[in-house]
C-alpha cells in the first residue's frame, strides 16, 4: 500500500518557503481548524523513550504577551503573532514521570504495567541512576527542539509563518508564567501566524552551505 502523502517537490517547495517571520500580520489570524491540526502536530511529537517531557503554553492574552516583550528583547513577533507558543520542559525526570508514562501506555495500549517491568528497570537505569542523570535537564531540553523542529515543518507544510525565539530570559518568563511551582521550565519560544507583506527578510534569498558540504555519504 502506497502510504506516501505528500510530493517531494511539495515537500520542498514548503521548506524553501518558510523562514523565521521577522514582522507578522497581527490582523491575520491562524483558524481554529488550522491551530487544533498544529497543536496535534506537538502532541504527536516523537521524544526519546516516547517520555515526553514537556509543555507547550499556547499564549493568546495580549496582556499576558505584552508582559514577556521586555525579557524577550523586545522582538515585536511576540506581540504581533497569532499564536505564541513557549515550549517547556519537566524539571528534574524522574520516577514518578516515568511511572505516569507507563501508566499510558498501558491504558493506550491494554498492556498491564507489570509486562512493563523491563521497560521500566531499562529507563530507571538510564535516565535516573546512569550518567544521565547528571544532565537530565539538557536531555529533556533536546527533547524539546525536536518538538519545535516538527512544529515549524508542520506549520510551513500548512502555509503558516514561525519564528523561533531563543532570545528571551527563561528565569523571568518561568516567573510570569508561573512555571516553578507547577516543576516545568522555559527552553524556547515560538511565534505562528502569516508574514507582515512588508517584511523585507521574506523576499530575501535562502542561504545554506551546499549539500556536498553538509552531507557525506558511506
Amino acid at each position: 500500500m502506497n502510504t506516501r502523502t505528500i510530493s517531494n517537490e511539495d515537500l520542498l517547495s514548503a521548506l524553501r518557503w518558510r523562514y523565521a517571520a521577522k514582522r507578522f500580520n497581527a490582523q491575520k489570524k491562524i483558524s481554529e481548524a488550522d491551530w487544533r491540526t498544529l497543536e496535534e502536530s506537538l502532541v504527536l511529537t516523537p521524544s526519546s523513550f516516547g517520555l515526553q517531557p514537556w509543555k507547550f503554553l499556547v499564549l493568546t492574552d495580549p496582556a499576558l504577551r505584552r508582559q514577556l516583550v521586555p525579557v524577550t528583547w523586545d522582538q515585536p513577533q511576540v506581540v504581533d503573532c497569532s499564536h505564541y507558543v513557549v515550549f517547556a520542559i519537566l524539571k528534574n525526570v524522574g520516577v514518578p514521570h516515568l511511572d505516569h508514562h507507563l501508566r499510558r501506555v498501558s491504558e493506550v495500549r491494554g498492556t498491564p504495567v507489570e509486562k512493563l517491568e523491563l521497560y521500566r528497570n531499562l529507563m530507571v537505569g538510564k535516565l535516573v541512576e546512569g550518567p544521565l542523570s547528571l544532565q537530565i535537564n539538557q536531555w529533556a531540553s533536546r527533547q524539546a527542539y525536536i518538538a519545535l523542529g516538527n512544529f515549524m515543518t508542520c506549520a510551513a507544510l500548512m502555509g503558516i509563518d514561525t519564528c523561533p525565539i531563543e532570545g528571551l530570559d527563561v528565569d523571568k518568563y518561568d516567573q510570569i508564567l508561573d512555571l516553578p511551582k507547577q516543576g516545568f521550565a522555559t527552553v524556547v519560544a515560538c511565534a505562528a501566524g502569516y508574514r507582515d507583506a512588508e517584511d523585507k527578510y521574506a523576499k530575501l534569498a535562502k542561504v545554506r552551505f551546499p549539500a556536498s558540504e553538509l552531507i557525506e555519504r558511506r
